[in-house]
């Protein structure tokens, strides 16, 4: 198998965690503060910092320090037409 196989299996899996794939459709409307994912999800700043460290890991989220707090922003925006596509594949399925 090659290689470029394995890293786009290997993005998918990172896409694969609810949590994740929210984070990501969120960040479509523009940078967040980790805060506001904590708040959102209420849950433990250590839990959302897991799940967005695997998506920085991935390449799918940067993120940018400003005095105490981390803002994240899409690293990939063009992610966005997958997702989209996914979208398109979901109301196929519920169609038939």
């Amino acid at each position: 198998m090659e290689q470029l196989t394995k890293t786009k299996a290997d993005i998918f899996k990172a896409l694969g965690h609810p949590t994740r794939l929210w984070i990501v459709e969120q960040l479509a409307d523009g940078e967040k503060c980790v805060c506001e994912f904590v708040e959102a999800l209420d849950v433990d700043f250590s839990t959302v910092s897991k799940h967005l460290s695997i998506l920085r890991n991935k390449g799918i989220v940067g993120m940018e320090k400003r005095g105490k707090q981390i803002f994240y922003h899409l690293a990939m925006p063009c992610l966005l037409h997958s997702l989209n596509c996914i979208d398109c594949l979901q109301d196929h399925q519920i169609q038939k």
